[in-house]
């Protein structure tokens, strides 16, 4: 059998994966092209995931990603890669196959925090949401009308689910450690407003509680969540939405600093070996790659949104292309967008670290409201309740460092409410949370 030709493989076959292909075709590599994917699919789109597909509006298989630009590429789909050997160029798939490459841009992304079985995670009933199928097997679930539905989680996912579960007028329960949802993300000073919300919608929100087992029916069916406190909640449908890990278990032994973290790269997005040197054939992008940001002192971050996958794949297959001279450091604001229980919230930069919080347009109240984060007395970030007029002026504001908070002369600027973020103490080592920042809200 002839060998197929070396070229570029890409290893992610979702929207940074996608992206970066079609840079590196625009950017004008003209030679073998190979997409890699764990899934049987083309890539798709996530966020409609957790809206309108749970929903019903959307079907999980309607969600494929517009191609927009003649790819001419070869896909490798439903075979995830399981080793790298950086020596001979190579990396192998789970169906045995071997792919040689001249480079390599890594975009495999992050994969959901199952709950452990030894506490109950292999019982029927029992739903994490990250992918097509994990969204289409929910969906059938929930056609079902569960008598009582339990989310482990307070994050984006959970609160997103639970929105739209209250929507669908389902009885919703839930669980959180923290004081309000959100709160690792924006602090619990802005994440109570989501907590009324939940309230407000008929969901019940057990804030400071933690499932410790599921416990099951005679039938494997998960029946129970037993708590921390020893209480107990009856349930017949869980939704586990703590967080993902980056899927980079396929890089053990390739002599990569690689972790459950992700990828670490340096500001031109290659990857560091073991000894911290970039790699000149293998480049990361997306939810996998960390990274170090110069706006927030060059601490290394790995983030989950759409917008970075988009723009980090560009500027990775960019710099494949360049000349080694020509590396040039990737800058990026973070941002995100979420769609909850009728409100739009939209964040730009990082509020974690701030010491300082300040409401500037609207009230939360009204839960149209336009807040902005600071730190040693510099604004770091701002986040809109359907109030995003303003929050290009302060995306601007905190790319340059302006004070805190930094727009004083806004003509419909209300009485300031200051106050402490409120963001909860980092995780114990014990949980074994990733070991670089994660920024995932």
């Amino acid at each position: 059998m002839t060998p197929e030709p070396a070229g570029i493989v890409v290893v992610g076959a979702s929207l940074a994966g996608l992206r970066g292909a079609e840079a590196l075709r625009r950017g004008g590599y003209d030679g073998p092209l190979t997409l890699v994917g764990a899934e049987p699919y083309r890539p798709y789109d996530r966020p409609p995931l957790s809206k309108h597909v749970l929903a019903g509006e959307l079907a999980a298989d309607a969600t494929r990603l517009p191609e927009l630009a003649e790819l001419r590429a070869r896909w490798r789909l439903g075979s995830p890669a399981v080793a790298l050997d950086r020596a001979a160029r190579t990396l192998r798939l789970a169906d045995g196959s071997t792919l040689a490459y001249e480079s390599l841009l890594i975009a495999t992304g992050a994969e959901a925090r199952p709950w452990p079985a030894e506490t109950g995670g292999g019982l029927a009933g029992i739903f994490t949401l990250r992918g097509r199928d994990d969204a289409a097997a929910l969906r059938d679930a929930l056609v079902a009308r569960p008598r009582q539905v339990l989310i482990v989680g307070g994050g984006l996912i959970g609160c997103e689910a639970a929105s739209c579960l209250r929507d669908l007028g389902l009885p919703v329960t839930l669980v959180d450690p923290n004081a309000a949802p959100l709160a690792r993300g924006l602090g619990t000073f802005v994440g109570s407003v989501i907590a009324e919300c939940l309230r407000a919608s008929g969901a019940t929100f057990r804030p400071g509680a933690t499932v410790r087992a599921f416990e099951g029916d005679a039938s494997g069916h998960v029946a129970r969540a037993r708590l921390a406190d020893g209480s107990t909640i009856e349930t017949n449908l869980v939704i586990v939405a703590l967080g993902a890990t980056r899927a980079t278990g396929w890089l053990r032994g390739a002599g990569l600093r690689a972790d459950a973290g992700g990828v670490t790269c340096d500001a031109a997005c290659r990857v560091l070996d073991a000894d911290r040197v970039p790699c000149p054939d293998i480049y990361a992008a997306g939810d996998v790659a960390r990274w170090p940001i110069p706006l927030y002192g060059n601490r290394l971050i790995a983030v989950e949104h759409w917008g970075n996958a988009v723009e980090q794949a560009a500027h990775a297959a960019r710099n494949m292309l360049a000349d080694p001279g020509d590396q040039r450091p990737y800058g990026h604001l973070p941002a995100f967008w979420s769609s909850q229980f009728g409100i739009n919230i939209k964040l730009v930069g990082l509020p974690d670290g701030a010491d300082s919080v300040a409401v500037v347009q609207g009230s939360r109240a009204s839960r149209r409201f336009l807040a902005v984060y600071g730190r040693a007395g510099r604004s770091i970030a701002a986040v809109s309740f359907d109030q995003a007029r303003w929050l290009p002026a302060y995306a601007e504001a905190i790319t340059a460092g302006d004070p805190f908070p930094p727009i004083t002369d806004a003509t419909d600027r209300p009485r300031v409410e200051m106050a402490v973020p409120g963001f909860p103490p980092p995780h114990r080592a014990a949980e074994a949370r990733p070991s670089a920042e994660t920024v995932h809200v």
